[in-house]
């Protein structure tokens, strides 16, 4: 049986929490920096209409001088309001002659507001104002009215929304991975018995086709050679290898997917595992008359961590790929290299090669790029898993010779090699079946 755990569904319940609360974020600053606009549109409309209705009544009442002289602050909201921002507003008249005469003799008017008409702002003595003014008996008038008011408010307002945005945030983030675990759950618990079902079957279908290969290994011995039940015979034998290797492709991809946890990774010689690994094939290779080549350059050594179990199988499935579509009189190249801080594996042939428009679907499962007769289409998913679970990067292109080029490179990890087991034991745990 495999765990029943996906650690898949784990990180895609916290990636779609994750990407629910970015756009709550985002859609959080946009509504923030709405209300600062409305509120400083709200409060500064406030001040501008106290200015207006000062100028009004001072236009309707003619006595500015005396007014100017007492120095108190105007009063022009006959509903006597909260006054919230009713500070002492400034008054200046402009005489016929151009003489400022200023409620305040500290702020002197610029020169550029005293035929100011609207409400604008301005700069008094190093403050920030309101200014609004018009015309009157014996000159011009223009009143004036501190922002700070203003600045002090919007400060409150940005203060509350950035303490309401982290709470915001946490409570969206747990929300929505709530919300999607429970929905996950079903998805989750079939995912689990799918794993379990595949893992079952195929250590249920193990043993017969054991037995299969076994009965038609003895009696091809005993059929007289040539004869149709010896080709028969021969027929399911091959069939039944064949199937055999399907399904420990798929106990292994069930075993992977449902892994709580890999394996412990260990120092691997990458460059003497694809060395021993290529061997096991040369025979193959002579078979079909190939031409096996095996290097290994850089001024490093090609050490990565990594579970030797996993990597000894992605080297196999690698090779194995570049023997099976590799045709009579070809080449299958095996390199390892070390240069810039990374290993990289690559393993070239001289087959059809991998159009690069199938490059992206080359991993899925069951999907193959080519009609060439043998395999299921498992190898390279079963490969691309143990790249991404090693952290190794996939590079694919073209060979030199117009073939297929597969290489994956790791970051490198010290010099010291795997000791544990021989290479030719790990390169053993992945080749068992590779190459008939």
């Amino acid at each position: 049986m495999t765990s029943s755990k996906a650690p898949g569904f784990r990180n895609l319940r916290i990636r779609v929490a994750a990407t629910t609360t970015a756009a709550v974020g985002i859609l959080y600053v946009l509504v923030a920096g709405v209300v600062l606009v409305l509120v400083r549109q709200n409060l500064t409309a406030a001040i501008d209409r106290r200015l207006t209705d000062t100028v009004a009544a001072l236009q309707s009442q003619g006595g500015v001088p005396s007014l100017i002289a007492g120095g108190g602050p105007l009063e022009p909201d006959a509903d006597r309001d909260a006054r919230r921002f009713e500070a002492p507003i400034l008054v200046w008249v402009v005489g016929p002659t151009g003489k400022v005469t200023a409620s305040d003799a500290t702020a002197e008017l610029p020169s550029a507001d005293r035929r100011v008409t609207g409400p604008v702002d301005a700069t008094v003595s190093g403050t920030a104002l309101r200014i609004a003014g018009g015309r009157v008996a014996g000159g011009w008038v223009a009143v004036g009215q501190t922002t700070s008011e203003v600045t002090n408010a919007l400060a409150t307002v940005l203060l509350a929304e950035a303490v309401i945005a982290p709470v915001l945030l946490l409570a969206v983030f747990l929300g929505a991975w709530a919300v999607g675990r429970r929905v996950a759950a079903p998805i989750e618990r079939a995912h689990a018995r799918q794993l379990d079902f595949t893992a079952d079957a195929s250590h249920e279908l193990r043993t017969p086709l054991t037995v299969i290969e076994a009965e038609a290994a003895l009696a091809i011995r005993s059929a007289r050679k040539g004869s149709a039940p010896r080709q028969a015979l021969e027929r399911i034998r091959d069939e039944s290898l064949h199937m055999g290797r399907l399904v420990d492709d798929l106990l292994w991809l069930a075993r992977f997917d449902g892994a709580p946890a890999p394996p412990e990774a260990v120092p691997i010689d990458v460059g003497a595992l694809a060395t021993t690994t290529a061997e096991r094939f040369r025979a193959v290779c002579e078979q079909r008359g190939l031409e096996l080549d095996s290097r290994v350059t850089g001024t490093s050594s090609p050490v990565i961590s990594a579970p030797a179990e996993w990597l000894a199988r992605l080297v196999s499935v690698l090779v194995d790929n570049a023997v099976k579509y590799s045709p009579p009189g070809g080449e299958v190249r095996v390199e390892v290299s070390t240069g810039a801080g990374r290993v990289r594996l690559a393993v070239e042939d001289t087959g059809p090669g991998i159009p690069a428009e199938d490059r992206r679907r080359v991993f899925d499962r069951f999907h193959r790029a080519t009609d060439h007769p043998g395999g299921a289409g498992l190898g390279l998913a079963i490969a691309s898993a143990i790249v991404h679970g090693t952290g190794g990067r996939w590079e694919i292109g073209a060979a030199p010779g117009g073939g297929a080029r597969m290489a994956v490179s790791w970051a490198r990890s010290g010099g010291r090699t795997y000791a544990g087991r021989s290479v030719e034991q790990i390169a053993g745990l992945g080749a068992d079946r590779e190459g008939g």
